[in-house]
């Protein structure tokens, strides 16, 4: 009983003992087979060309942009068919007009209307001024003759009732002596009887008048004096004082009737100027809903050519379909000069600039490539990306193509491959095989079966293939997929290839490369462009990794609305790790190249 227990321990010792050396076994082929089976890349060295790729639309260089001017909402009644080549005064859009001719025999009647009340405004006014220069010029009379009342009576009408006064107590005093002597005669003769009774009462009855009539005259010159002169006076100063204020009162009427007959025919002047204005606008917008070719050209719609492969943006062109003030709808090219108009993403904003040379090819016109330069890139990022995706900021460019090519036509699709540096012997590798490790660029070499980290100092990248300016030799091997605990991967790039046609098998001309290599010589601004690391920034030390970073390219409208309803709905805090780049997301590494694909140039 003792020894089946020694020898079931003993076996239970040995089982535990081979499982041991089995897992150990296991292990170390499980080491030796993820070393192996690391995707891998061999450094290469040869020609090397740094470019930027984007899609984007022929346009003409020089071209008249014909607009809705009429205002507010009007519909298209007629329009010409896109592509047909017209000539001046030929006419390519007709917009409703029947609201318009309505308003104009409004306008029309209320002008003739307007023009009425002003000129009887204007009469009025001349009316008012007739009859203002006749109120004063009465009053002024009415205020002249007072004057000459008050002093003819003071100077002459009282000087003559005075002297007559003065004349009629002359007269009675000398009637009263002549009847007083008169009299003392009489009561002589009387005294004497040479007279009779009679006689002499008659004779003091006389004298008794006379002294009567002395009385009267004094009488009346003091009446004349102290109370008829002062009275007549005083009446006719009134009479100058209140016709002095009527002619104040008169002069002030008819300034308010003048300023108020002015007021009112500049008022009606301004009705009926305005009515006017409105009536000719009205026939000038009447003018306007009829859009004639200012000169010869190839009618092409606005909606078609600002399309900017973004199909759906906006409704195409076509009749009975609304427009607005300012709307574009025709471009007309007046020259045969063309440009292409690309959206460069931001992270590449470092590397082009105007002046910079670039190969176009037009998918309408296969095997054709055509020269070009960048000559502007917009200051802002486009609004409509923006709006479309929060998360893309696109700029922008023109690039002038060199060929005037009349198969290039406005609206076509193209590809742009800007050329930012051209080596002829340069040491590269996928950007993937470039880490950030302590905020210096690394990559991983594999040798004996091991992989080691090594800095290397890199330079631009074309978002497929790196520049790398020392630390690596032709034929090392180098690991594709790093191990990630080892630094920040910040992933990116949009795996286009470094050719035009996204394969790295772009075989120039001599013309084109030798053309191309002058420009960039050429280029002013391109060796402050050229930096030693044109890579994306890390988020710690503030340098560049070895990926422009862009993401959310070319997505489609429904995409884009799902993500923008993923941002709507993430919390705040959410919406700020994402801004930061700290929300986790799985990491999804390119396969590795093939070896038949390693030329980049």
């Amino acid at each position: 009983m003792f020894k089946n227990k020694a020898f079931v321990v003993i076996c239970i010792v040995v089982v535990l003992v081979v499982v041991a050396i089995a897992a150990i076994k296991v292990r170390s082929s499980e080491e030796k087979l993820n070393t192996s089976a690391v995707a891998t890349y061999e450094v290469k060295q040869g020609p090397l060309t740094i470019s930027v790729i984007e899609s984007g639309t022929i346009k003409a260089r020089e071209q008249i942009i014909l607009k809705s001017e009429v205002e507010g909402k009007t519909s298209i009644i007629y329009l010409i068919e896109e592509g047909m080549n017209v000539k001046k005064g030929d006419l390519l859009v007709e917009l409703d007009a029947s609201t318009l001719l309505d308003d104009e025999i409004d306008e029309e009647i209320k002008t003739l209307n307007a023009e009425a009340a002003f000129i009887s405004a204007r009469e009025n006014l001349a009316v008012v001024q007739n009859q203002a220069k006749s109120d004063v010029d009465i009053a002024k009379l009415t205020l002249t003759f007072a004057k000459q009342d008050l002093e003819k009576y003071t100077k002459g009408e009282y000087l003559n009732e005075k002297k007559k006064a003065d004349t009629d107590i002359t007269l009675a005093k000398s009637e009263l002596t002549q009847a007083t002597e008169t009299l003392e005669w009489s009561q002589k003769l009387y005294d004497e009887k040479y007279i009779s009774q009679t006689e002499l009462e008659a004779d003091k009855l006389l004298q008794k008048k006379k002294e009567l009539d002395l009385e009267l005259a004094e009488s009346n010159l003091d009446l004349l004096t102290k109370y008829t002169y002062r009275r007549n006076v005083d009446q006719l100063v009134s009479d100058a004082n209140q016709a002095g204020m009527a002619l104040e009162r008169t002069q002030r009427k008819v300034n308010a009737d003048l300023a108020q007959a002015e007021a009112t025919l500049k008022a009606r002047e301004a009705e009926y100027r305005q009515q006017e204005s409105k009536l000719k606008k009205t026939k000038e917008q009447i003018v306007k809903t009829k859009i004639y070719a200012p000169a010869d050209g190839l009618a092409i719609y606005a909606t078609s050519a600002k399309s900017r492969g973004r199909p759906g943006s906006q409704e195409p062109l076509d009749e009975g379909q609304a427009v607005y003030e300012r709307q574009e709808l025709i471009y007309l090219p007046t020259a045969a000069s063309s440009k292409a108009e690309v959206d460069i993403h931001e992270s590449n904003l470092e590397k082009v600039h105007p002046g910079l040379p670039a190969i176009i090819t037009v998918d309408a016109l296969q095997g054709r490539r055509y020269l070009g330069t960048v000559e502007r890139i917009a200051p802002l990022p486009d609004a409509q990306s923006v709006w479309m995706n929060p998360d893309l900021k696109v700029y922008n460019t023109e690039i002038y193509l060199d060929s005037n090519d009349p198969l290039l036509r406005t609206g076509m699709s193209c590809l742009a491959e800007i050329v930012v540096a051209r080596y002829d012997d340069a040491v590269y590798v996928p950007v993937q095989a470039v880490m950030r490790v302590d905020g210096a660029p690394t990559v991983y070499v594999v040798k004996d079966k091991s992989i080691e980290p090594r800095k290397v100092e890199s330079g631009l990248d074309n978002n497929r293939m790196i520049h790398i300016v020392s630390g690596l030799e032709k034929g090392e091997v180098v690991s594709l997929t790093p191990p990630l605990q080892s630094a920040e991967v910040d992933q990116g790039g949009t795996g286009l290839g470094n050719g035009y046609n996204g394969n790295g098998s772009l075989t120039s001309s001599e013309l084109i490369d030798k053309e191309i290599d002058d420009r960039l010589k050429q280029s002013k601004e391109a060796s402050s462009q050229v930096k030693p690391s044109s890579v994306k920034r890390d988020r710690k030390t503030g340098k560049r990794d070895g990926r422009d970073g862009r993401k959310n390219r070319n997505l489609s409208d429904e995409e884009r609305q799902k993500m923008r309803q993923r941002f709507q709905n993430m919390s705040d805090e959410e919406k700020q790790k994402m801004r930061q780049g700290d929300t986790k997301t799985e990491t999804t590494r390119p396969r590795a190249e093939s070896k038949d694909n390693t030329n980049a140039d």
